[in-house]
């Protein structure tokens, strides 16, 4: 196989085809050495595979992977026929010592998860843990990640992100988490199931004050949404509006989000409809963490407003 690419028009779809086909070759024609293979696979787009993604796991001697019947559909959409075995968060103590097995045997083994980067919110660090301590390498085969992904579209600031992965299903402990997250001085990034989504939304609101925030749902997907408000609003359209889908939320780092008059008199209406002004006041300053006086005063003109 020549080391160069056809030379074609490349202004053609024709040229990107033989480019791509050419890369595809030169790298399944490349030696894949022993080693553990951190391989990336979609979100959802099952386009989104890398031409190295595809390469690595077309020569691997074994693939691991959360889930046998998910994966091996995505294998059969590249004709890859690797064997897979299953390595999840319920048999990686049993199943840690067979990769290392298989890795001292100077095996080329891929680790892959359902969607996405391997080791993110999944099983696997204390198997590369292991493995490099007993000298074997270890290689990450970059690709799509619902992290970044949502971070990219959130339209927020990308300088400095928290990943904070899943928060606690039970309320009580879920706040105390937000409290934690509270101060971090970065963008946070978090993964929620759609059951807890409002309710989640809602403590988030009230933890972290009402910042700006994105919900992106179903990344990559046909029914790809985002979903752009600050925290309060996102809530009550999850309650008048449930999403359904696989779901990032990401939240503005504190002091990015100016409160807005609107935001205020939006938590306001609800408040007062069973509470008095003063305490009404105090309960929304203290949840969007602004002056309980410029509140108090908000409240008073929407009262008015009211009564015209």
């Amino acid at each position: 196989m020549s080391d160069q690419p056809p030379t074609t028009d490349k202004a053609s779809p024709s040229a990107t085809l033989g480019r791509v086909a050419f890369e595809l070759e030169r790298q399944l024609a490349l030696t894949l050495a022993p080693g553990l293979y951190l391989v990336a696979t979609p979100i959802g787009h099952l386009a989104d595979m890398t031409l190295r993604a595809i390469a690595t796991l077309a020569r691997a001697d074994i693939v691991y992977c959360e889930d046998t019947r998910h994966s091996r559909t995505l294998l059969a959409h590249y004709a890859i026929r690797a064997p897979l075995r299953p390595y999840h968060e319920h048999n990686a103590e049993e199943q840690r010592p067979r990769v290392l097995d298989d890795l001292a045997a100077g095996k080329r083994v891929a680790l892959i998860s359902d969607a996405g980067t391997p080791l993110v919110s999944d099983p696997g660090f204390k198997l590369v843990r292991d493995a490099t301590a007993e000298g074997h390498a270890v290689i990450a085969i970059p690709g799509p990640s619902a992290a970044l992904a949502a971070l990219s579209v959130a339209g927020l600031p990308t300088d400095a992100f928290f990943f904070a992965g899943f928060l606690p299903a039970k309320e009580g402990a879920r706040r105390t988490r937000i409290a934690e997250l509270a101060l971090i001085p970065a963008t946070l990034v978090i993964f929620e199931a759609p059951t807890r989504i409002a309710a989640s939304l809602a403590d988030l609101a009230a933890g972290l004050g009402n910042r700006d925030a994105a919900l992106a749902r179903e990344l990559t997907k046909l029914h790809e949404d985002v979903r752009r408000a600050p925290l309060a609003s996102l809530a009550e359209s999850c309650v008048t509006d449930p999403p359904k889908g696989e779901m990032v939320i990401v939240v503005a780092p504190p002091g990015e989000s100016e409160v807005s008059d609107a935001s205020i008199e939006e938590s306001l209406a609800t408040a007062l409809a069973s509470l008095s002004i003063r305490d009404a006041a105090r309960v929304v300053a203290d949840s969007l963490k602004v002056p309980r006086g410029r509140v108090y005063d908000l409240a008073l003109a929407l009262k008015r407003r009211d009564q015209d």
